[in-house]
């Protein structure tokens, strides 16, 4: 395991992240990065600072570029380290990760992408990959293959050739992510293609998805909205969630555990974002769309700030579910909205609170709502359909269709 680890921010080092002593994680920034004009923090949680962070404000954000639950315990297996070290898993995982960022040991420059394209995987491949997934998250092990992503659920980072998933290069920026479906969740790739389409037919910002298979596994491509092509080349774009941004580590993003709840996060776009007042817009059509839908796993990771040279901005809404049409999985809200915790706890009072939280009138939450509620029900028949055609199952998604029409009739006549 590396002594320390270099931050990049693209090809320019940041800063510094090492251990004390006593095995402490800690961060600092380079001097030459504080002393460009053009500064920027990685974190809105780690502001300009000669000297190094603590770890109480270290971890949050490095923290969260791993994978969590049973992702990084596997993770941790694969590289031989304990799933509780965060520094020996980021030196295991941190080439290519959400955001600018690329972490390597100190010593090493960054790797050069090739300018030749890595042969696409074929379908036998992909899906020999995808079913060593769970046991070997992010092929960990795999030389020159350096990369990670939050979340529990299995998922490969790859680039496209010829419109075909690619192992990418070292040193080479992913553009899509492999989601597989996951075992615990009949449909799930079914049931995460139909809320994004239909968060996008009701006007939100998404990411780009698109539902294949390799061989006989379903998937999920997620187009990444943190990379951009410049004339050809990939260039990462930096972001953070929001439990990155407000310094909470990554274990404790439910608001029931100490995650952030609505009143936080309106109040993180208010104090960040270039344009507050149409992101504040676009995060209330988000919590609105999450509780019409039934999707109670909105939490403080599965909202970000996407940092653009120009701006910073909401990001584009990613890992969208319908967890209500999983009768297994728990209904009390990540965030509640105003005092309730329960997918069916909505009502005039609730929108009124979670007004109060985003400082905008009741009478316009309660006009969003209505206005939501009718667009959700009206585009999901289309949605479904046009899902069908993509190899999707018919039965899985007249259900959605039924459950999500069901909810937005009922959260409206509760206005």
């Amino acid at each position: 395991m590396s002594d320390a680890l270099a931050v990049y921010w693209d090809d320019r080092r940041v800063g510094t992240l090492a251990r004390n002593a006593e095995g402490t994680m800690l961060f600092c920034y380079d001097d030459l990065w504080l002393a460009d004009p053009a500064f920027r923090p990685i974190s809105a949680s780690l502001p300009r600072q000669t000297g190094p962070f603590s770890r109480a404000a270290t971890r949050p954000f490095f923290a969260g570029l791993l994978p969590d639950e049973e992702q990084r315990a596997a993770a941790a297996r694969a590289a031989g380290v304990s799933a509780q070290n965060d520094y020996a898993l980021l030196d295991a995982l941190g080439g290519d990760v959400a955001g600018a960022l690329v972490i390597v040991p100190e010593g090493q420059a960054v790797p050069a992408a090739s300018g030749t394209a890595p042969d696409p995987l074929t379908e036998a491949a992909l899906a020999a990959l995808l079913e060593e997934l769970p046991r070997r998250p992010f092929l960990v092990g795999d030389e020159g293959i350096r990369m990670s992503l939050a979340g529990a659920q299995p998922k490969l980072p790859v680039i496209l050739v010829a419109g075909a998933p690619a192992l990418p290069s070292p040193g080479q920026p992913t553009t899509h992510i492999v989601k597989p479906a996951m075992s615990r969740f009949a449909h799930s790739v079914e049931t995460e293609a139909f809320a994004m389409r239909l968060a996008a037919a009701a006007g939100l910002a998404v990411a780009a998805v698109e539902p294949r298979r390799a061989s006989a596994i379903p998937y999920l491509l997620v187009e990444r909205y943190d990379r951009s092509d410049a004339g050809g080349t990939i260039r990462r774009i930096h972001q953070e969630d929001f439990c990155q941004a407000l310094g909470i580590a990554p274990e404790h993003k439910y608001a029931i555990e100490g995650g952030p709840g609505f009143a936080a996060c309106f109040d993180l776009v208010r104090r960040t974002c270039t344009a507050p007042a149409r992101d504040i817009l676009r995060l209330l059509d988000a919590a609105i769309f999450n509780a019409v839908v039934g999707n109670a796993d909105a939490h403080g990771k599965n909202f970000s700030l996407l940092y653009r040279d120009d701006a910073t901005v909401l990001a584009p809404l990613y890992d969208l579910m319908v967890t209500a049409h999983y009768p297994e999985v728990a209904t009390r809200f990540a965030m509640p909205i105003g005092r309730a915790n329960q997918l069916d706890g909505l009502d005039a009072r609730a929108w009124e609170r979670l007004a109060t939280d985003t400082g905008l009138g009741a009478p316009f939450v309660r006009r969003r709502v209505q206005a939501l509620a009718d667009g959700i029900r009206e585009a999901a028949p289309g949605i479904a359909d046009a899902l069908a055609h993509e190899g999707c199952d018919p039965d899985v998604l007249a259900s959605l269709v039924a459950l999500v029409g069901h909810r937005a009739d009922a959260i409206a006549a509760a206005l």
